[in-house]
């Protein structure tokens, strides 16, 4: 079953209902038509019984299953996935649309326990796959070549065999995670209950952390100041989160013998070590030439001596403050798929005439933009909040090539059309780029462009520079509580000496800085996600380099790729395009495009 995604993109002021025209709404009655429907009520009762029928048949006897059995096995699973994905889906996505609603809270939450009570019984199923003979199971995909497609999927799972304990103390493992998820639920509800008072007024923390990208500089220092107080008045109780779980993750790591804390990811992320040491070697070296570079550029532009940290997504001076209306955020997003390939055109279509997407900001409506990709006999759903901001045209563009992507992957079916985070970036980024091109090949001025480039340049530092310098934070993190218990005072030395470094000498810290570990909700959620974003970043940078030197076909080997999901490898996703993420060189290809965009940022002030 697919989790929920969490929103990631913070919406900001921008403009009223008026002007932005007719924004669409979800339609969720392709999953079901409401939480009383009859559909629902025979799926819920049929997952019921079909989780206990699963566990009765097949628990103890995966290993004595013929090829034959073992597909049917496989299917039946994927079925179980399917209908528990179609309800958490629904469920979800109607949550998303009215957080406060508490009926839909409720629904939410007893459909969350009811699939969770029905699918405990299926904890075996992966324990007794990594149990099977590795020359069994390769006889078994030389027999059925119906069951050698999954080969991917096995493969992934056996890949956690040499880590994996007794079957009795993994079933304790799933069901203390209930306490790990104790301290996940503290530090959100936290988060969420935190207020912060700026020029007489109360602010949530989304609200807060939004000022700081206010064209008024003196509203941007009260917003962070502010921010730093409230942090540091909580900094106890953020620390013991953090503490808490990474001790519990090195108790299970160890027991485990995971080599490094990083090794967990890796495994889920379907990628080695190596290639991500060398992504941020590659992204490190590079500092100097990014993010100290161009925030040099920016320095200059807002007439200061020295930036502070409520600079860093400061608006420029001469930004354009023009609402773009829906209509015009669609026809700029599409007349750039079209661009590339009609098929992507006809593709992202339907999103927007078949109530596939939800625009609107509305009051209880949830944060930010995602692409929920829902179950593969559906479609996926596109969640912004959009205020009419050039921004907010790549949100589109970028949620929409998640969407593109998950209809193409589609065809995969439940376990292989869901790919690891390190590629689930490469068609929303693309979409992204094709998108920015498009704006920029369209502006006027030599003002619009710079205005263009620099806000390019600093989504990609955001994802990139600020994340792997997020990751180094993570890994000194874990590696230091291994060593005993940390203060606060010891996470912000460590959070220091990588922030401090990677956006260069334009920046000066602010007393107060050194807390603003605590409000990051990966760390606590997700240990070491972060690095997937730069991972993607820089994929689609090489991938887009390869598209604007006119390779042929690329984009027939564009839809190949994607149409794989998650049943290949990165390397075999890649070659065709000639690109391997493995060798050294791939990562400056990527890196080298940021540091082209500021390339042309400089040689328009000379």
């Amino acid at each position: 079953m697919r989790d929920l995604p969490f929103p990631v993109r913070d919406a900001n002021a921008g403009g009223s209902a008026d002007d932005l025209g007719n924004l669409p709404e979800w339609d969720l009655t392709d999953l079901y038509t409401s939480e009383d429907a009859k559909e629902l009520s025979r799926d819920l009762d049929w997952l019921e019984q079909e989780c206990a029928s699963f566990a009765a048949d097949y628990e103890g006897k995966l290993a004595e299953l013929d090829a034959a059995g073992l597909l049917t096995c496989v299917h039946r699973n994927e079925k179980i996935n399917a209908i528990a994905g179609r309800i958490m889906s629904f469920a979800g996505l109607r949550y998303y649309q009215l957080t406060t609603d508490a009926d839909r809270a409720k629904f939410l939450s007893d459909m969350q326990e009811k699939i969770t009570v029905f699918t405990t019984p299926l904890v075996f199923f992966t324990l007794e796959i990594n149990r099977i003979d590795d020359e069994v199971l390769k006889s078994h995909f030389d027999a059925n070549v119906d069951l050698a497609r999954y080969e991917p999927v096995f493969r992934r799972i056996r890949a956690m065999k040499p880590y994996q304990l007794s079957d009795e103390l993994e079933k304790f493992l799933h069901d203390l995670g209930v306490v790990g998820d104790a301290w996940e639920r503290l530090f959100d509800e936290t988060i969420a209950g935190l207020t912060f008072t700026v020029d007489g007024e109360e602010l949530n923390i989304e609200g807060t952390l939004n000022l700081l990208t206010e064209q008024d500089r003196t509203k941007r220092e009260s917003a962070a100041r502010e921010l730093a107080e409230v942090f540091q008045h909580n900094i106890k109780t953020f620390a013991r989160v953090h503490n808490t779980q990474a001790k519990e993750k090195e108790i299970v790591d160890r027991w485990r013998k995971m080599p490094t804390a990083q090794t967990g990811r890796h495994l889920s992320n379907d990628v080695e070590p190596e290639v991500v040491e060398a992504l941020r070697e590659a992204v490190v070296a590079a500092y100097p030439k990014l993010s100290h570079r161009y925030y040099e550029l920016k320095r200059k532009w807002l007439g200061l001596d020295v930036m502070q940290v409520w600079d860093r997504n400061a608006p420029l001076p001469m930004e354009d403050t023009r609402i773009v209306g829906w209509n015009e955020a669609e026809k700029t997003v599409m007349d750039a798929y079209d661009a590339f390939d009609p098929r992507m055109g006809e593709i992202a279509a339907p999103f927007f005439s078949k109530g596939w997407i939800d625009a609107a900001v509305k009051p209880g409506k949830a944060p930010g933009a995602f692409a929920h990709p829902t179950v593969t006999d559906v479609h996926p759903y596109v969640m912004l909040n959009y205020l009419g901001k050039p921004r907010d045209v790549m949100t589109l563009a970028h949620e929409l090539g998640h969407g593109v992507h998950q209809v193409l992957a589609a065809d995969q079916g439940e376990m292989l059309s869901s790919t690891p985070l390190t590629l689930a970036e490469t068609a929303s980024v693309f979409g992204e780029m094709l998108t920015f091109r498009k704006m920029l090949d369209q502006a006027e001025t030599p003002q619009q462009r710079k205005v263009l480039l620099a806000g390019k340049v600093e989504d990609m530092i955001n994802t990139v520079v600020r994340q792997i310098a997020f990751y180094d934070f993570e890994c000194k993190l874990h590696a230091a509580r291994r060593e005993g218990e940390l203060t606060p005072d010891d996470i912000n030395a460590l959070w220091m000496s990588v922030q401090a470094e990677s956006p260069g000498p334009a920046f000066e810290f602010m007393d107060g800085y050194e807390t603003f570990w605590a409000y990051i909700p990966h760390f606590v959620h997700s240990p070491f996600y972060v690095y997937a974003y730069a991972f993607g970043d820089g994929l689609v940078n090489a991938l887009y380099s390869v598209y604007e030197s006119g390779a042929e076909g690329f984009e027939d080997k564009y839809f190949e790729m994607l149409r794989a999901g998650g049943s290949k490898h990165h390397k075999e996703l890649l070659a065709p395009f000639g690109l391997d993420a493995s060798d050294p060189e791939f990562w400056g290809k990527g890196l080298s495009m940021i540091s082209g965009f500021i390339d042309e940022l400089e040689a328009m002030e000379r």
